[in-house]
């Protein structure tokens, strides 16, 4: 399971998500100074250790590499979710408490998420309802 990723791992993960393309050090460095200023060999770093931990993978074009994005943040931030709702000792009540905290905007993202997801009827592994149980 992925731990959160830091600061500035997070500032490199977002450009190469949003631009969804094999990115250089360069191009992201450039980015990143519109912001804050910040060493070509800080953003080396940072994108070779994002390679080590495996979020992304590199392939050598000319004297530079370009990188991609092995996954997406959203497998990411669901990976995250996962492992959050995993470590809690009632699942349930968890789960109770996230819903709570939604925004409307959220929660019909959540209601769309069900719908495409097919779990909130239609889900294979959902337990058939009996003859005798009340309808929704």
């Amino acid at each position: 399971m992925p731990r959160p990723l830091g600061e500035l791992e997070d500032a490199v993960m977002t450009r190469v998500w949003q631009w969804n393309r094999p990115v250089t050090v360069r191009e992201v460095l450039d980015d990143l100074r519109r912001e804050r200023p910040i060493a070509y060999t800080t953003v080396m770093t940072v994108m070779d250790n994002l390679r080590e931990k495996g979020w992304l993978r590199r392939e050598r074009e000319g004297r530079a590499y370009r990188y991609e994005a092995v996954s997406t943040r959203a497998a990411y931030s669901a990976a995250l979710m996962n492992e959050a709702w995993a470590a809690s000792d009632n699942p349930a009540a968890a789960l109770v408490a996230f819903f709570g905290m939604m925004s409307p905007e959220q929660t019909e993202a959540l209601r769309d998420a069900l719908r495409v997801a097919h779990l909130d009827d239609t889900h294979p592994g959902a337990p058939a309802e009996s003859p005798g149980s009340p309808e929704r």
